[in-house]
């Protein structure tokens, strides 16, 4: 069993935040008969379907519909959002049953002022009635040293808005039961431009994770946004023959004893920080 596998229902994004790595994909959304499929084949590989690679999930106009269905076969649906569409579908994904969603809050860098306080009051609102609901909430604020000082400000704003315990822990702050803010700092995505990170190499890519692209590509991990490592196509595929090929083998015992045999991942800055 997988602890996690991001489906990635659409490549598209209402957004274009700094700290994303984009795509040059053409724009593609999942269909109902698509995702129905991904679920079928995810039976029996894990519990949790995160809906996040590339694109912002809250796009999709069929995500509550998704939520449903994954529910129905088992699942608990996961979202990663930057937070701005949540006013609008919030309520309907939470009657669909969402377990939990973290908000990148450091999207709020392209905002100030009026913007700025309506996305936080926004995001308030939607927790509130999450925690209601049931649901686990995490602001992220993956920014650390290069945030302007907007965090201080942000966070200023949120203690206001959601009353709590605000008790500092090793991963960030938990506001109380159900909702957590989240610290880390800024990393440098897999690019074959970049400079190689390092000599030593470890990742939970297809240890505990795998990834799936809107058109069906198979990934190691949720930081392939071009598919360059694509291992096989889930809508073509067996499934187990897609995470047992030779490409996926060789890069499970690359890790095992600390090398990245992909040129993608030895330029990944995000997994410098398992290397102990």
């Amino acid at each position: 069993m997988y602890n996690k596998v991001y489906v990635e229902i659409t490549n598209i994004c209402n957004m274009q935040c700094s700290f994303c790595h984009g795509h040059h994909r053409p724009p593609r959304q999942m269909s109902r008969e698509e995702f129905a499929l991904v679920l079928d084949k995810l039976q029996g590989y894990t519990q949790f379907v995160y809906y996040h690679l590339m694109g912002e999930p809250l796009t999709h106009p069929l995500l509550p519909d998704f939520v449903r269905m994954a529910g129905e076969r088992g699942f608990k649906s996961i979202i990663t959002t930057n937070g701005t569409l949540l006013e609008k579908c919030g309520e309907e994904l939470l009657r669909a049953g969402l377990h939990k969603v973290n908000i990148s809050l450091h999207s709020f860098e392209n905002k100030d002022g009026e913007g700025l306080s309506w996305y936080l009051e926004s995001l308030a609102s939607f927790t509130q009635n999450a925690v209601k609901a049931g649901a686990i909430v995490v602001f992220r604020l993956w920014n650390k040293d290069s945030d302007g000082g907007k965090n201080a400000l942000a966070l200023q704003a949120l203690r206001q808005l959601l009353l709590g315990e605000w008790v500092e822990n090793t991963r960030g702050i938990r506001i109380r039961e159900k909702i957590f803010v989240e610290f880390g700092e800024r990393f440098a995505w897999p690019d074959l431009s970049a400079e190689i990170q390092g000599d030593t190499f470890h990742c939970y890519g297809l240890k505990d994770q795998f990834g799936i692209l809107a058109d069906g590509t198979v990934v190691p991990c949720c930081l392939d946004s071009e598919g360059g490592i694509a291992l096989g196509n889930i809508f073509k595929e067996d499934l187990y023959a897609i995470l047992h090929t030779p490409r996926a083998k060789a890069m499970k015992d690359g890790f095992r004893c600390g090398k990245a045999t992909e040129a993608l991942c030895r330029r990944c800055g995000y997994a410098r920080r398992f290397v102990r």
